[in-house]
């Protein structure tokens, strides 16, 4: 059984989308940066069928409402977005999933709000995105990041350009060379409206211009300490991690951190595949998924 919720914000609604019975095990799951909920739609049905499981669109993502005019996108809002959510579900204990930036926003959550999380599945995810100890570099992009605001502004842009389906196609593969064709197609059903004359992106242009909530390694190692759930991470051989991993230092103290300070609760899992396992061959890591939520059934939602 699957559902489309809406869940309403000040600004619009955070839209989602939801497998399984509502009185199943709640597990709340969050996409990567400039993607939907749809990237779990393979993923999610060979996965335990007593959990029920909402996979939202971040704001300005999807279906979901897009931020106010004269707002860029914040790290935080993601955070605050997840919140929202399971405030209106009564959720007050939950499994929480993300892939990417979902499981960064993942990880600090459960950092932020640890009561809330039983279980914690981070996918090509190590839960932080620690800053470079060269804090002058962080300047630029936050310059950046408000030239662009204040461009897009003052020339209006129009981010709704009608392109064909196969443009539009084409021009996510390009963004996003480690989909396939099919794990493109599942995400413009989401990621686009039909409109004359084609398709138009939903997703709102300002979340291309970053604005990542970056904090220190050191201050990522103390949040991660603050973690009460169960860990489990997928990292895939051909992720993203192992092709920048000798521009992202951070990775090694991180997975030393979570074995040190998490010990038996954190659960390490290395697969073949790249960056969107999760879609292209779900079969790779639903079994890893499946026996770490079937591990104590204790999780129940509050309805």
């Amino acid at each position: 059984m699957i559902t489309e919720l809406k869940f309403l914000v000040p600004w619009g609604h955070i839209a989602a989308k939801a497998w399984g019975p509502p009185q199943g095990r709640p597990v709340l799951c969050l996409h990567g940066w400039l993607d939907n909920a749809n990237t779990f739609s393979r993923l999610i049905p060979l996965l335990p069928k007593d959990c029920y499981y909402m996979a939202v669109d971040f704001g300005g993502h999807g279906l979901s409402s897009h931020r106010p005019p004269g707002f860029p996108y914040h790290f935080l809002d993601y955070v605050g977005d997840v919140h929202r959510v399971a405030a209106a579900l009564k959720w007050d204990r939950f499994t929480l999933m993300g892939h990417s930036l979902g499981g960064t926003v993942a990880g600090m959550f459960s950092s932020i709000f640890p009561d809330m999380v039983e279980k914690l599945i981070l996918v090509e995810s190590y839960g932080f995105f620690p800053a470079p100890k060269d804090y002058e570099r962080l300047l630029k992009p936050k310059r950046k990041l408000f030239e662009g605001l204040l461009s897009f502004e003052a020339s209006k842009q129009d981010s709704a350009k009608v392109r064909s389906p196969q443009e539009a196609l084409q021009r996510l593969l390009k963004a996003n060379p480690h989909l396939t064709e099919d794990s493109a197609k599942i995400l413009l059903q989401r990621g686009t409206t039909e409109v004359p004359g084609g398709l138009v992106y939903n997703r709102d242009i300002r979340v291309t211009l970053h604005n990542h909530s970056f904090v220190t390694l050191d201050q990522s190692l103390t949040f991660l300490k603050n973690i009460q759930a169960d860990v489990l991470m997928i990292i895939a051989q051909d992720g993203i991690f192992s092709i920048e991993s000798k521009d992202m230092p951070i990775v090694k103290p991180l997975q030393e951190a979570y074995r040190t300070f998490l010990k038996e609760r954190f659960h390490y899992a290395d697969v073949t595949g790249n960056h969107f396992v999760h879609m292209n061959e779900p079969e790779v890591v639903a079994g890893i998924i499946t026996t770490f939520l079937s591990e104590g059934k204790n999780v129940k939602a509050s309805l």
